[in-house]
């Protein structure tokens, strides 16, 4: 499986000094992001907003990637289509695929308001782009003479589109082609997604792409921010529409793992109880820590984040590395053991088979990862070992599929870095310990 970064956060392109320049700093990175085993790059929305220091989850212009003069400036917040276009070009000669964020339901910036004539209310609907793409009146937005009743949850008053009129539905189509076949994108991630039907998610992730007149088939990630049973009926929902496989964040998985690193005293066997969808549907669960959206709502992960980044980088699933954390937080600890860069390698290395869970009590968890092979690809599986209590090291005797093996640390950190985990050995059943550091963890692998 693939790790991905996700290539912002909130007023990244102020706060680093690069404003209407992130597309060229994202560039310059590329090369240290493949050496470290990045796949895919997940960047914020590329369109003219409402204004041009907007995060761009206020579209305006769908088709104005920085160009034109509207809106207060010509580039985006983040730069224009030639800077996209080179840093697309630079990921993919380094092996990266490009994710876009869709935000295909709320907009802002009117520029003219207007009485919709269905309900007598006023408002900010008149949309006239200079791109002079999708155009739109009061009919493009709920309520419409297509449909009345918005198809899910409004979002901070701003106008809602109907994809239910002919001309929203294309523009929406067209928008998405674009960015796969013109711009280079490889995916979407999709903004927001219980304010609409799952319908238009399902529709734009099957649509048969074409690019350099070869087939492609986007990967495609929703954001459901709900609990887990609505996270799944929203899968079966938008799966049932599409034969490409979309995916969806792991909300659970991650409040979960915030109270690993955030509330004392936290009781680990609760990692190991339903409720998350990296347990139940790996292949539909995108795995994460933080995002713009918590860290900027002061609900981002305080204390000892990187227990948390070592499940998702050993367990199943579709990791999410946040540039927050690996950047500014300098998580990514390069050279040591005791980084996102070290659990990327054992990630990619390791990290295959099915989750086997050996060892759960409210202070210390061990898993196995059982190992896969096929012609392709081998990852001989892994032993992960956390540990909760804050003042010691903890281990203990498990019984794990491999007998007679040695096994060597690649990955641990906690409050105590010094100390180096030792080599351990199986016995003729499989028997040995594995210890973590405090409030730490430990990977070990087949030596």
């Amino acid at each position: 499986m693939s790790v991905m970064l996700q290539a912002f956060y909130w007023d990244c392109p102020e706060k680093e000094g690069k404003t209407g320049e992130w597309w060229n700093f994202v560039a310059e990175k590329i090369d240290g992001l493949s050496k470290s085993g990045f796949n895919s790059l997940w960047l914020p929305p590329v369109s003219k907003a409402a204004g041009v220091t907007s995060m761009g989850y206020d579209p305006y212009d769908y088709f104005d990637l920085g160009d034109f003069d509207q809106k207060g400036g010509v580039k985006t917040y983040f730069g224009n289509r030639k800077e996209l276009e080179s840093l697309i070009n630079n990921a993919h000669e380094h092996g990266l695929q490009v994710y876009a964020d869709m935000v295909i339901n709320h907009n802002s910036g009117g520029d003219e308001e207007e009485v919709n004539p269905i309900d007598g209310e006023k408002r900010w609907t008149k949309f006239t782009p200079k791109s002079k793409m999708f155009p739109r009146d009061w009919n493009s937005f709920h309520p419409s003479r297509y449909e009345q009743t918005l198809e899910g949850e409004v979002f901070a008053g701003f106008p809602h589109l109907c994809h239910r009129n002919p001309l929203v539905y294309t523009a929406m189509m067209e928008y998405a082609q674009m960015l796969i076949e013109q711009i280079g994108f490889d995916g979407f991630r999709f903004d927001f997604v219980k304010g609409y039907g799952p319908w238009m998610v399902g529709t734009i992730a099957k649509y048969r792409y074409e690019r350099d007149g070869k087939p492609l088939v986007p990967f495609v990630v929703g954001e459901y921010w709900e609990d887990n049973q609505s996270i799944e009926d929203w899968l079966n929902k938008v799966n049932s529409f599409t034969d490409n496989q979309v995916a969806a964040f792991d909300f659970p998985l991650r409040y979960r793992l915030k109270d690993v690193c955030d509330t004392p005293s936290y009781d680990l066997r609760k990692l190991t109880e339903d409720g998350v969808i990296a347990t139940k549907r790996p292949m539909h669960a995108v795995t994460f820590i933080d995002n713009h959206d918590t860290v900027n709502e002061g609900n981002g992960i305080v204390n000892d984040k990187m227990l948390a980044y070592s499940v998702i980088l050993t367990h199943e699933g579709y990791p999410s590395v946040f540039w927050l954390d690996y950047f500014n937080f300098e998580l990514a600890r390069p050279g040591t053991p005791h980084g996102i860069d070290a659990l990327i390698d054992v990630h990619h290395r390791y990290a295959g088979g099915e989750s086997e869970i050996l060892h759960c009590d409210p202070d210390l968890y061990i898993m196995q990862r059982n190992g896969f092979k096929n012609d392709d690809t081998e990852q001989p599986g892994l032993i992960f070992v956390l540990n909760n209590l804050g003042n010691q090291w903890s281990g203990t005797s498990v019984k794990t599929r491999w007998p007679n093996q040695k096994f060597k640390p690649l990955a641990w950190d906690g409050h105590d870095q010094v100390a180096h985990p030792d080599e351990r050995t199986t016995d003729a059943e499989g028997n040995a310990e594995f210890p973590a550091p405090p409030r730490g963890f430990a990977v070990y692998v087949p030596a």
